[in-house]
């Protein structure tokens, strides 16, 4: 723990993590102070005023630039004016996830990868419950950590759900711990188009970890599998466990005539058959088997974990069933902000689809599903600023693009053109911002406008 008492903090940003980190600083003693280059909603500006912190709008002020240190939220890229300034000044800057572990009492568990990583992270808190623990869950999931940090005591966990903006800006963050099920290519617009260096803000979550904590990885992605390599050769390295949904592995989860099998410490252990596991697809494999080695690694029982994999009904916006209309099935997927996501959900689908797809494009090469979208879309119907760039990169590979301005076209478009026994899927693969709040905020406006219908 560290001694803030009286120092200035500036906090660069005040959605959800940045206001819970002033709050935070403030209850620590500290005097922080929030800015914001943008307009700052009635929200925030109530709980602010409320804790008597004070913040600027619209304007990053010398008084923002003569923090001890900058805690960045993580909707403030580094490329920002204030990050650089502190950097250039030589200063600290840490990101919100880093403030609070300072603070926190429990041991943490915490997943990153570029999908599946709120699925996993709601089914690690319904495996725990499951075998009677009473876990927190925060981070990128809703809560954020310094809203929940206080809370936390020795003889529970508290479960994380991190994105690679979180872990740009770690120091001492060190979880018991770490998971990173796929890295694939995502937010590349905030990497300088560079995968490598979106890859190593993944990595990160690695960092700090020794002997007594364990690293839970995808021996698939040929990034993780590396990683690993590497780090087995680090003094005081973690336990590694990996998990393949395509081979067997000495430590680690793995299939094997239709069981999910457990190597812990060169014991092999028959959990259950993988045709129980209640979510379906490829993708809910891999995040099974993730989840079960987390459970292991945090010494919940075989029990508890093949009953939470059987029992668990997956997230809202990820691959939710909404409704069967006149014979067609609408899935809401709108969680699915990258192309890998699509990818997998395309792949759990063995009917025809009408695609809903585009948003603000993030760097995204839509050529990557090519194959998928011939085998299995016969109209896409684009929506946002991605639009042309999809037309230009995947029109020719559907029979049909069409085109909607709003979510409320789309399903109507959507309903048109879909036949008895298909599939409507909303999926796509960018981020929301050109025409919604966020994620949830399409996912929901998709789903009123199939109740609608």
């Amino acid at each position: 723990m560290r001694n803030l008492d009286g120092k200035h903090i500036v906090v660069a940003g005040a959605a959800r993590s940045g206001v819970a980190a002033a709050i935070l600083l403030k209850r620590k003693g500290a005097v922080p102070f929030v800015s914001d280059c943008g307009q700052i909603d009635a929200d925030a500006i109530e709980k602010l005023t409320a804790e008597s912190i004070r913040f600027e709008q619209n304007t990053h002020s010398e008084k923002a630039l003569n923090g001890e240190f900058l805690v960045l939220s993580p909707g403030v890229p580094t490329s920002s004016s204030i990050a650089r300034h502190y950097l250039n000044s030589r200063k600290k800057i840490f990101s919100e996830i880093e403030l609070a572990s300072w603070f926190c009492a429990s041991a943490i568990v915490a997943v990153t990868g570029s999908n599946g990583k709120t699925s996993v992270a709601n089914w690690l808190a319904h495996t725990w419950k499951q075998a009677g623990r009473n876990p927190i869950i925060a981070g990128n999931i809703g809560t954020a950590f310094s809203d929940q940090v206080e809370h936390t005591v020795p003889e529970e966990d508290v479960l994380l759900e991190i994105s690679s903006f979180q872990l740009d800006h770690i120091d001492t963050f060190r979880p018991a711990i770490s998971m990173i099920l796929n890295i694939t290519p995502d937010h590349l617009d905030r990497y300088d188009n560079d995968f490598n260096k979106y890859a190593a803000s993944k990595l990160n979550i690695t960092k700090n970890q020794t002997a007594s904590d364990w690293f839970i990885y995808n021996v698939d992605d040929p990034v993780l599998s590396h990683h690993a390599t590497e780090l087995a050769g680090r003094e005081n390295a973690p336990q590694m466990l990996a998990f393949s949904s395509q081979k067997e592995v000495v430590n680690g989860a793995f299939v094997r005539n239709g069981n999910l099998i457990l190597n812990i410490n060169n014991k092999e252990e028959e959990l259950m058959q993988i045709g129980e596991i209640g979510l379906p697809g490829q993708h809910n494999l891999q995040n099974s088997m993730a989840t079960a080695l987390a459970a292991r690694a945090a010494e919940i029982k075989n029990e508890f974990i093949s009953e939470s994999l059987r029992t668990f009904e997956g997230v809202t916006h990820r691959l939710e069933q909404v409704r069967t209309y006149k014979g067609v099935r609408y899935v809401n997927d709108s969680k699915a902000t990258n192309v890998n996501a699509v990818w997998f959900a395309l792949r759990s689908f063995n009917t025809p689809i009408v695609l809903i797809l585009g948003g603000r494009d993030k760097g995204n090469d839509y050529t990557q599903l090519a194959k998928e979208l011939k085998e299995k879309v016969h109209t896409i119907i684009a929506i946002g600023e991605a639009r042309e760039k999809i037309r230009t990169q995947v029109g020719d590979t559907v029979p049909h693009l069409l085109e909607a301005d709003s979510m409320k076209a789309a399903v109507k478009t959507a309903k048109k053109v879909a036949k008895r026994g298909e599939v409507v899927l909303l999926s796509p693969a960018c981020s929301s911002f050109d025409m919604f709040e966020n994620y949830e905020d399409r996912g929901n406006q998709f789903k009123q406008a199939v109740l609608d219908l």
